[in-house]
């Protein structure tokens, strides 16, 4: 998994509540259990007209946010199912940081596993960084994990809480996988010793 410390770059505002998961990544793209390739399928529905042209209206096919690394979503994004398809789309896509006022549980925790940063923020806060999202191209936010804290375009910054736990896998790049590697030398150690006891 990447390392996650300092990101720099535009912010997407996608102004809907209640995101669930299956807008994120509808049904017909879970048949791959690869985690790249998915991009395409974000928020498919909403970026493709039935003929498989773009739509214009949506943010995310708009010239200024084409290479959008922050969303900034309505309350209550990534509810539904668990799919994990959802945050590898984002991640495929080039999204790494999600902000917004609250998240599905299972998203969110779904979010950390994969390297993406979800901040919860308040409603004020939100407010405050759409505004700075609808700027177009000029709408770059810098997200500085270590010292927790959002910046904005014109200096304005928004400090966030995060588990001091899922903040140091970020920063380390460190999954489920990476954090047992950790272990390394203890369970060698371990193996070691069990095959010196035949009889278990």
């Amino acid at each position: 998994m990447d390392k996650f410390t300092t990101l720099e770059g535009v912010a997407a505002p996608l102004k809907i509540i209640n995101v669930d998961t299956d807008m994120i990544i509808p049904k017909q793209y879970l048949k791959t259990i690869k985690r790249t390739g998915l991009g395409k399928g974000l928020f498919s529905e909403q970026r493709y007209k039935d003929d498989g042209s773009e739509n214009p209206d949506f943010v995310l096919n708009q010239s200024a946010y084409r290479n959008a690394k922050v969303l900034v979503a309505g309350d209550n994004f990534g509810c539904g199912s668990s799919r994990e398809h959802a945050p590898w789309a984002l991640l495929d896509f080039g999204i790494r940081c999600l902000i917004s006022t609250s998240f599905g549980d299972i998203f969110y925790n779904n979010c950390f596993k994969n390297g993406i940063l979800p901040i919860r923020v308040s409603q004020e806060d939100l407010d405050k960084l759409f505004d700075d999202a609808e700027r177009g191209a000029n709408a770059t936010l810098t997200i500085d994990l270590p010292n927790q804290e959002i910046r904005g375009p014109d200096g304005g910054k928004v400090k966030f809480e995060i588990d001091p736990f899922r903040k140091h896998c970020l920063i380390n790049g460190l999954d489920d996988i990476g954090l047992t590697m950790e272990k390394k030398k203890s369970i060698d150690t371990y193996e070691a010793k069990l095959k010196e006891r035949a009889w278990a």
